[in-house]
């Protein structure tokens, strides 16, 4: 437990606490071994329950597996410089023969990024993510790159996109992360956008369409559309349709639409029931910002659907998410009034912020934000 407690993974259940004289081993393969230094013997099953165990999955982020001088294993953790003999996967072992699962789902509102992306590798993998310079686009780039993948992202604001990158950067310094210029309130810019990534002849496995406008005064794109339906539907619309091609070529891959559970507050249709098109995009008289932002993520969810229907028997799926109860991020940053509702409503929301609690920088990379990726892996496929 003290090697635990040194590389900051001494989090275990209680039940699977040592006695005292015992230590916690494992083998090149896999298979964990228990060691008792008072009696000098060695045994396969936990010396409390009986169990036995072998490490699940890969290293965690931030961990690399070198070998010494004598050819001993040892772990090195780059995040927080320093190193062990002991497996970090110790925190995340299974049982060799494990009881019967219980009714409880698998994933829940309290579940962590780190179990979810846990012994998952997504190196050679590209992803694409909108609006990813902060909130919860930031935080799915970062999870992402910091577990392989080639991440891209895509923002309007290219300066604090590469403050991104620096950030991402310096926490994993393997990281193959880069920023992109994406405007969706300028259709130019999505096609040029979709021009500039097919140029670097890569493959595109997750594109998540991130970016949205919330609580926005009345304004007009430079297409001449209203700025809040451009922004949240119609320029993901566009950019999906510009990179078809790629995704499909790289099936099996994903688009991952941001919705929210807003949608249910509004219709699109007219009295006879009929698609009205000019609640899209409405004018200045018909306009209101909450019913805006309502009907371009039920835009998402109709949109996603649909291409999902169309795509996935060419091996891409689409599925629409709802990032959770009003997760706090800065979305409502445009209207002073939906800022004060805002800060009254976070003590009862999802954060992205780690509890102040956690006593360490590594408990707190182990155990890192609650997260909406819980939505993007739980789908059967390669993720």
């Amino acid at each position: 437990m003290a090697a635990l407690r040194y590389s900051g993974l001494d989090d275990t259940d209680s039940e699977d606490e040592l006695p005292p004289c015992w230590e916690q081993r494992t083998t090149k393969d896999g298979w964990v071994y228990y060691a008792n230094h008072t009696e000098e013997k060695t045994q396969w099953e936990h010396p409390k329950t009986g169990k036995r165990k072998r490490i699940a999955g890969d290293l965690p982020y931030g961990w690399e597996q070198e070998t010494d001088e004598n050819g001993q294993v040892f772990f090195v953790d780059h995040i927080n410089k320093r190193t062990t003999y002991l497996d970090p996967r110790l925190a995340f072992t299974v049982d060799e023969n494990p009881t019967r699962p219980t009714t409880r789902q698998r994933y829940d509102a309290s579940t962590t990024a780190m179990e979810i992306l846990q012994g998952r590798d997504f190196t050679g993998k590209v992803v694409v993510v909108t609006g990813a310079n902060s909130g919860i686009g930031f935080e799915t780039a970062k999870s992402f790159a910091l577990h392989g993948a080639h991440v891209i992202l895509a923002c309007r604001n290219m300066t604090r996109a590469n403050e991104a990158v620096s950030r991402i950067l310096g926490e994993w310094r393997k990281a193959k992360v880069e920023a992109m210029t994406l405007d969706l309130a300028l259709l130019r810019s999505v096609q040029h956008f979709a021009q500039a990534f097919k140029a670097k002849n890569v493959s595109l496995h997750v594109l998540v369409c991130n970016a949205a406008a919330f609580a926005l005064p009345w304004s007009l794109t430079k297409d001449g559309l209203e700025t809040t339906f451009q922004v949240n539907h119609l320029g993901h619309f566009f950019l999906v349709q510009l990179l078809q091609d790629v995704l499909c070529c790289s099936a099996p891959a994903r688009v991952v639409v941001v919705s929210s559970e807003s949608h249910r507050f509004t219709d699109i249709n007219d009295s006879s029931g009929k698609l009205d098109f000019s609640r899209l995009s409405p004018s200045k008289s018909d306009y209101w910002a909450m019913l805006a932002y309502n009907r371009s993520k039920l835009c998402n969810i109709l949109f996603s659907n649909e291409l999902h229907r169309r795509l996935s028997p060419r091996g891409v799926t689409s599925n629409a998410v709802h990032p959770g109860n009003m997760m706090y991020s800065s979305i409502h940053r445009n209207w002073w009034v939906y800022t004060l509702l805002f800060t009254l409503a976070r003590p009862f929301t999802k954060s992205m912020v780690p509890p102040a609690s956690l006593p360490s920088q590594t408990e707190q990379i182990l155990q890192p934000r609650r997260c909406w990726l819980t939505i993007i892996v739980r789908p059967k496929g390669w993720l």
